[in-house]
This record gives C-alpha cells, sequence and structure tokens, in this order.
C-alpha cells in the first residue's frame, strides 16, 4: 500500500511540475527585438531629411569593393542576418576594440551561412583595397564571413547617416565628414534594423549573439 501511495504521489509531482512548465511558457512570450525607424534613434545620428520617419525604414541598396576588390552589393546580404559597423584602419581608439569584437561574432557563426558581417571604411581616401586587405589579414578576417568595404565617400556618408543611423555630421564639411560611432547594426533577413550595441564592450556581445539567435528563429 505504502508503494503505490508513493508511486501515485510520484506520478502526481511530475504531472505538476509538467502543468508548471506548460503555463511558464505560455505566461512568458518568446522576446521580440524591435525594429527601429529613424524617429527612434538619437536625431544627431540621423539625417535631417528622414528624422521624421516612423515606418517602413529599410537599409538602401549600395555597391562598394571589398577587401579583395569584389563588388558588394545588397543583394550579397539579402535573405541574410548581418552585423554592420563603420570604421578606418588608421583609427587608434575605439576601431582596434571593436574589429577584437567582430572576431568574436565572426568565430561564434564562422558555419552559419546566415549570419554575416560587413565593416564600412570612413576614409575610402585612405583605405583602398589594398590597405583593407592588409588589415583584414592582420585581424584574422575570415572573407567568406567578413567584407570590409570601401569607395565612393558619398555613399559610404549616406549608407552611415540615411540607413545605418549611426553617425554625426561633422557641421560645415563641405566633403561628407562624419564622426562614426561605436555602434554594431543588427540588420534582419528583410533589411530593417533591430538592435544598436556598443562595439567596445566584449559583455555586450553576448547579449547581440542572443539576439541573433532569437531573429534566426523568426525567420524559421
Amino acid at each position: 500500500m505504502l508503494k503505490k501511495y508513493r508511486l501515485f504521489a510520484f506520478i502526481m509531482f511530475l504531472i505538476s511540475l509538467t502543468t508548471i512548465y506548460m503555463f511558464n511558457n505560455v505566461l512568458t512570450p518568446e522576446k521580440k527585438l524591435p525594429i527601429y525607424q529613424p524617429n527612434m534613434v538619437k536625431f544627431q545620428l540621423v539625417d535631417s531629411t528622414i528624422q521624421h520617419i516612423k515606418r517602413f525604414h529599410k537599409i538602401e541598396d549600395f555597391k562598394l569593393f571589398n577587401q579583395n576588390d569584389k563588388i558588394v552589393t545588397n543583394e550579397t546580404y539579402d535573405g541574410k542576418i548581418y552585423i554592420a559597423d563603420f570604421f578606418f584602419t588608421t583609427c587608434p581608439g575605439i576601431c582596434p576594440i571593436m574589429k577584437d569584437n567582430m572576431i568574436i561574432l565572426q568565430n561564434e557563426f564562422i558555419d552559419d551561412d546566415e549570419v554575416l558581417l560587413l565593416s564600412h571604411t570612413v576614409t575610402p581616401e585612405i583605405d583602398s583595397v589594398s590597405v583593407l586587405k592588409k588589415y583584414s589579414q592582420e585581424k584574422g578576417v575570415v572573407d567568406s564571413k567578413w567584407n570590409m568595404v570601401t569607395g565612393d565617400k558619398k555613399q559610404i556618408y549616406n549608407l552611415a547617416r540615411k540607413s545605418y543611423l549611426v553617425a554625426e555630421d561633422i557641421e560645415g564639411s563641405d566633403f561628407y565628414g562624419m564622426i562614426h560611432t561605436e555602434n554594431f547594426v543588427l540588420v534582419d533577413s528583410q533589411r530593417r534594423i533591430r538592435g544598436f550595441y556598443d562595439g567596445t564592450d566584449s559583455g555586450v556581445m553576448d547579449n547581440l549573439i542572443e539576439d541573433i539567435k532569437i531573429l534566426k528563429k523568426e525567420d524559421n
């Protein structure tokens, strides 16, 4: 009789645990990442022509050249999740740290074809294809995973200010001057911004990695 009672109690205990687990899943919705619009971002980082936009913002078409002198366009990233940033190879401050943290992301998703990286130089007049090639080799960039791109300065400026929303304008500059930020930008497979992350903080990379995994579930 005692054995039967213990078995019954054990079964009821398992049923209770299962019920609690199921209720917890129902009552705790899966995390959803926001879809960022220009009006949600610090206005200093957004071109004045789009600061009012509240929906439908996407990364504009682009055509640039990577470290292997191959053309990189928006089509290269079609249907992909990617992390974008802005830098320059002679930057003595935040850029080396940002690149080290990009390496963390590269290593985390090295075998995942759905996740790519994209770094834009803000000094294309200095960072030629050959300069980017040397820099990428020094940093350990895997070409199939990570494009470092150069090209027309006006286009890069517009991408930073009108698409990725991560650069301050240098007032009075006639040559598309900008101050790039430390932000990494998470872009989904539909070219929408889903997050901004401090690219100088290695601890934040864990948050970014988790958010990428959330996006992957959203796409599946």
